[in-house]
Parts: structure tokens; C-alpha cells; sequence
């Protein structure tokens, strides 16, 4: 079994079935389709086919619409940010930390070198702790509506 055809049938879940964890998923994979596979892979997988977490589940996010925008995202999730040196540690409410790397991943910022995303944390990478202070400012100044 290849990842093309692993990722096809995490489609196929998500669009037929309320899918909530990567927990869940990992358990559907093998009860529907026989597919046993890894947390680390099942991230790869979600992180590779734009998968957002919604209160309904998994959803691919459409390339043509490329979903909310970084503001909007950060609006909605960010409850804290600290800076420390290089990097940014984002917290979000649960299950919404992949969601807001993805769209900071989907900007392409240069101030931002990689994202980390756990189940309610975002570890950003900055090139030097002058630009992850900058970027923290940034990213707050979206929360408050600037």
C-alpha cells in the first residue's frame, strides 16, 4: 500500500463519516480498508491533503477557495503567543493548532522558516528572535482587530 492510496481513503473517510481525532481515523483506516499506519504518518497525511479540524470533523479545505485567510484564522484560534529567542509558541483552544499552521504555512511568510502543530500548541520557527518578536506582535495584532 502506497501514501496515494492511503491519503485517497482518508478522503473517502472524511467525506462519508464524522472523523474527530487522528485517533478515530487511524481506527477507521484499519476497520474499513485494513490500513494500520502511525500517528507521524496519519500528521503527514492530514498536513498534506490541507485537512482543517472542524467541530464536524476532518475537512479538505478546497484549493480553489484556499480557506480563511491568516487573519481570520488567528482571530478566531490564538489564545496566547510567547516568544522565546527564535521561536513562537501559539496556543490555541483544543484540536485547532494544525488549522492555524496550515494557514500560516499557506501564507509563505518569510518570517516564519517552519510550523509544528500539536493538538492545541504551534511551534513556529523564526530565522532570529528579532523577527519572532515582530512576528508575535503581528500575529497579536490580528486578535485585536487592527
Amino acid at each position: 500500500m502506497n501514501k496515494t492510496f492511503r491519503q485517497g481513503q482518508i478522503l473517502k473517510l472524511i467525506a462519508s463519516r464524522h472523523i474527530l481525532t487522528q485517533e478515530d481515523l487511524a481506527r477507521e483506516l484499519k476497520n474499513a480498508f485494513g490500513i494500520q499506519t502511525t500517528q507521524v504518518t496519519l500528521s503527514r497525511d492530514v498536513r498534506e491533503l490541507g485537512l482543517l479540524k472542524t467541530p464536524e470533523g476532518y475537512r479538505q479545505v478546497s484549493p480553489s477557495t484556499g480557506g480563511p485567510d491568516l487573519a481570520t484564522v488567528v482571530s478566531e484560534m490564538l489564545r496566547d503567543a510567547r516568544v522565546a529567542q527564535n521561536l513562537i509558541v501559539l496556543r490555541t483552544s483544543p484540536g485547532n493548532a494544525n488549522a492555524l499552521a496550515v494557514a500560516l504555512d499557506k501564507e509563505e511568510l518569510r518570517e516564519v522558516v517552519g510550523t509544528l502543530a500539536g493538538d492545541d500548541t504551534v511551534l513556529v520557527v523564526a530565522p532570529d528572535a528579532r523577527t519572532a518578536a515582530a512576528l508575535r506582535e503581528k500575529l497579536l495584532s490580528y486578535v485585536q482587530g487592527e
